[in-house]
């Protein structure tokens, strides 16, 4: 078919165009800013410069895209159907055994993770991802394997319609909370995802939200797989050790030990994205020996504490970590790389989640020596009366009042704060899902000049 993406250099949309052209389909796509998935897109393997608007058979949009975007409009006006992402990967997911991997964090890295496990093992899996793979470049391959893996995402419903065969949830934590209109029925919608999986279910035992979405399904006699450090985790992961190169543990199933891993991020959290990769894939057939392989050497994924470089002493790591816990646990993988100090710039994320949420960020960033933070990065959004990055700054303060924190709410600002106060042997870590993922770069410049 003849398929036009409006909206298609995000990531998730510019992995779908690629998908979509393996599959065999024409594609093209728009966006209003470029970026990387925009340059791919423009390769002459993927785009068809003579599908358009006016003349696909289907216009595929993003979440992002409003109803009254002036290619949406005239392609309803010629009677062309619109879709959004999630029917398009509701229809790219029924051709395939689908996993789904979900949760408010860590499905990202833990459904590449289990991409490439599945590829270690000689499956050969398709995958879309909503982050682009280190090791190849790119958030989606569509293989002649029969599984796909899928990052499930909760934002707008999306992983209830994919009708997936086999589930990951990694944790569940209020998010998204004007789309389903309160907490109890986003915890509703991870339940209804979990129970419509009809293969392999394998939740975290550590989040308590997870277990107790666990509890209830086996006291009604549903069968779920559990891991994690808790003790009861049918895959308890133990022997954990954490440094500045990685993480490391062995995960025990009930059988006995699975095997030993080493997975170059650091972070505990990242070993439990590591061991939801591992115990899915077994289920599915991979060897063990071939998944620990895999993750013994997986390369990360983009903005997931990605190291940027190092001038002058200084480290530079970036990670789109943008809500409390995420915050809290890209942190704790700082502290432990044992660097002097702990530098963090942070930029809220959207209005209508600063305003949800600024109050949880009072204790995300204990361990930071210096705190810079900007104001929100809108995403799109209206400016809300009152929501700016100061609520953040002023729910860090009321907890720790003697905590060194800037409110620098204009770039120029921060770019000479941090090039003023930054030394040798400091960790600059960005955290944001916003634009701030270009501050490692203008201050490596400013570095290297004032070194030379």
């Amino acid at each position: 078919m003849n398929v036009h993406i409006v909206g298609a250099g995000g990531a998730g949309m510019s992995a779908i165009a690629s998908v979509l052209t393996a599959m065999g389909h024409r594609v093209s796509g728009s966006d209003l800013r470029d970026s990387p998935g925009l340059e791919r897109l423009r390769a002459p393997t993927v785009a068809d410069e003579r599908i358009s608007y006016t003349n696909a058979d289907i216009v595929a949009i993003s979440t992002a895209i409003p109803p009254t975007n002036v290619e949406v409009v005239a392609a309803r006006d010629r009677g062309i159907r619109v879709l959004r992402r999630a029917e398009i990967l509701t229809a790219i997911a029924s051709t395939r055994e689908t996993v789904a991997v979900a949760g408010t964090h860590g499905k990202t890295t833990t459904a590449s993770m289990l991409a490439l496990v599945l590829v270690e093992a000689g499956l050969h899996p398709s995958f879309i991802v909503g982050g682009e793979l280190n090791e190849i470049g790119s958030g989606a391959v569509w293989d002649d394997g029969e599984v796909l893996v899928v990052e499930a995402d909760e934002s707008d419903g999306t992983f209830l319609a994919l009708g997936a065969q086999h589930a990951i949830v990694t944790n569940i934590e209020p998010d998204h909370l004007e789309h389903y209109g309160g907490w109890e029925p986003l915890r509703d919608a991870f339940e209804q995802f979990v129970r419509d999986a009809s293969g392999v279910r394998v939740l975290c035992l550590d989040d308590p939200e997870v277990a107790a979405l666990a509890r209830r399904l086996r006291d009604e006699g549903e069968v779920v797989v559990t891991y994690g450090t808790h003790e009861a985790a049918d895959n308890r992961m133990v022997e954990v050790a954490v440094g500045r190169d990685g993480v490391s543990f062995a995960l025990v199933g009930r059988g006995g030990r699975v095997g030993d891993i080493h997975v170059p991020m650091p972070g505990l959290h990242n070993a439990r994205n590591a061991a939801a990769a591992l115990v899915l894939a077994t289920a599915l057939g991979a060897d063990p020996v071939d998944a620990v392989r895999a993750l013994n050497r997986f390369a990360g994924v983009a903005r997931r504490f990605e190291h940027r470089g190092e001038v002058a002493g200084v480290t530079f790591v970036d990670d789109y970590a943008h809500l409390p816990t995420e915050v809290a646990a890209a942190i704790a993988a700082a502290r432990d790389g044992g660097w002097r100090r702990i530098v963090c710039a942070f930029q809220p994320h959207r209005f209508s989640r600063t305003e949800t949420l600024w109050p949880s960020f009072a204790d995300a960033f204990t361990g930071v020596d210096v705190l810079a933070i900007t104001d929100v990065y809108p995403a799109g959004e209206r400016p809300r009366p009152g929501i700016t990055g100061k609520l953040v700054v002023n729910a860090v303060l009321d907890a720790h009042p003697w905590a060194t924190v800037a409110y620098l709410p204009h770039r120029g600002d921060l770019v000479a704060y941090l090039a003023a106060g930054l030394q040798p042997g400091d960790l600059c870590l960005t955290l944001g899902a916003g634009d701030l993922t270009s501050l490692p770069d203008t201050l490596q410049r400013l570095l290297h000049e004032q070194d030379s």
